[in-house]
């Protein structure tokens, strides 16, 4: 399972993976490197390439374990991850299938959905953390919308806030701002052309910090993507009474893989 832009394994999975393991899958989470219980400096920076990196090693170990069966493994993202799932998953025709929610796709489209002064402010704080060399210049992951921080919609504090509460861990609220350089240029729906394993993409019709490009997918015409849309924003399907939906559609794609 791959979380999000700035997650870490415990937080905004956990309502997802018991359904899971009760549905009888076996689950693996885990931190990117430099985050959360991951070791690795500088702490706190995100870039895409080597998140990948990440989870084709995490697959690599996954692949490794005697009691999963290789040719059964379904990778799954959210967010940012989603992103991640697609273009990992694009180059492991191998995989059962690929889950992807409220996926990141089109980072450019995500650039364009943030207003202008913001925008000139992430520039300011990007290229002074790249200037300065050395630690990283922070700035918060979340905040209350208006606040100063790299995300700020679809009510990210208080949903991030309400989830770490529920399963009693304590948050890092930085990322190195020259991560925000790394948004734009991702746009991992040029991958799904390339994906030959059936794949369920769940959009939200609402999301302005992923926005979901459907136009852009069904573009594409590849027959293995499956869509299903939420009347929802970017952090409604974590919690009820989107999450029951979301997860319905997850379940049941799982099932027909099985099948």
């Amino acid at each position: 399972m791959a979380h999000g832009w700035g997650g870490v394994q415990d937080a905004l999975t956990t309502p997802f993976y018991p359904r899971f393991l009760e549905a009888g899958f076996a689950v693996m989470t885990f931190d990117y490197h430099g985050w959360g219980e991951s070791k690795g400096q500088p702490r706190q920076v995100i870039d895409p390439q080597c998140r990948e990196q990440d989870i084709e090693q995490a697959l690599s170990h996954l692949k490794a374990q005697a009691q999963i069966d290789a040719a059964r493994i379904v990778l799954w993202g959210t967010s940012f991850g989603g992103g991640h799932a697609v273009s990992v998953g694009s180059k492991h025709p191998e995989l059962l299938g690929i889950i992807a929610q409220v996926p990141m796709l089109d980072g450019m489209a995500a650039v364009l959905a943030t207003p202008l002064p913001r925008l000139l402010r992430f520039g300011i704080y990007a290229g002074l953390d790249l200037l300065r060399g050395g630690k990283p210049l922070y700035i918060p992951v979340i905040s209350a919308q208006g606040a100063f921080s790299s995300m700020d919609r679809d009510g990210a504090e208080a949903a991030l806030h309400r989830d770490i509460e529920r399963v009693g861990i304590s948050y890092d609220n930085r990322v190195a701002a020259r991560s925000l350089l790394t948004m734009g240029p991702y746009r991992p729906f040029k991958a799904l052309a390339n994906i030959k394993v059936p794949t369920l993409l769940i959009g939200a019709t609402r999301d302005t910090v992923a926005p979901f490009v459907e136009k852009k997918i069904r573009a594409i015409g590849n027959p293995c993507l499956r869509l299903e849309t939420l009347d929802a924003n970017h952090f409604d399907p974590y919690f009820e009474p989107a999450f029951s939906v979301n997860i319905g559609h997850q379940l049941s794609f799982l099932r027909q893989l099985g099948r």
